[in-house]
């Protein structure tokens, strides 16, 4: 029996979190300082355990990965999934919710087109989310901008007609749900 759309790309889904689900234990364990034996032994699994979830031999109830995670210093968090639409005759991108980034990436450095973009400058955030907006991908936009600092400097973007309309409805919603007056 043929699977439905849903049912495909719930399966992909999976799929993807069981090769992906060694390798978040291993980079948060890395991150922590610690070596499988110490991880193990803080969250209450046998080191051997833990090597299997890293390589993807077994994988570990929501409650065991969570408890791993925890002794590492992190924390499971349900976050919606940004999903992108083209718009536009010369195709832009437009995500279906704003998103926060870690300061570090927040603040960070953006090599875009050939030119690194300090984006902890206000004027060098303002031209890498201008061109960004305009042209990045669905990746680069994930990758370097921030929805709030977006919202904060979305007055003084130089931005087309069609995209400032794409995008503004976001910051919008961002700002009144902020509680921001304009």
């Amino acid at each position: 029996m043929a699977s439905s759309p849903m049912e495909a790309a719930l399966a992909s889904d999976v799929a993807v979190w069981a090769k992906r689900g060694g390798l978040l234990f291993k980079q948060a364990r890395h991150a922590a300082s610690m070596n499988q034996k110490a991880l193990a032994s803080v969250s209450g699994t046998s080191r051997t355990t833990l090597s299997a979830y890293e390589h993807g031999r077994k994988s570990p109830t929501l409650e065991t990965a969570g408890r791993i995670l925890d002794a590492a210093g992190f924390r499971l968090v349900l976050e919606p999934k940004v999903e992108f639409a083209a718009r536009g005759e010369r195709p832009f991108h437009v995500p279906g919710r704003l998103w926060r980034l870690p300061v570090t990436a927040a603040l960070g450095a953006a090599r875009l087109r050939d030119r690194v973009y300090d984006l902890a400058d206000r004027e060098e955030r303002r031209a890498a989310y201008s061109l960004l907006l305009r042209e990045g991908s669905p990746q680069e936009l994930l990758d370097h901008v921030d929805g709030v600092l977006l919202a904060e400097l979305w007055d003084d973007l130089d931005l087309p007609p069609d995209i400032r309309a794409e995008w503004g409805a976001l910051v919008e919603e961002a700002r009144h749900g902020a509680g921001v007056i304009n």
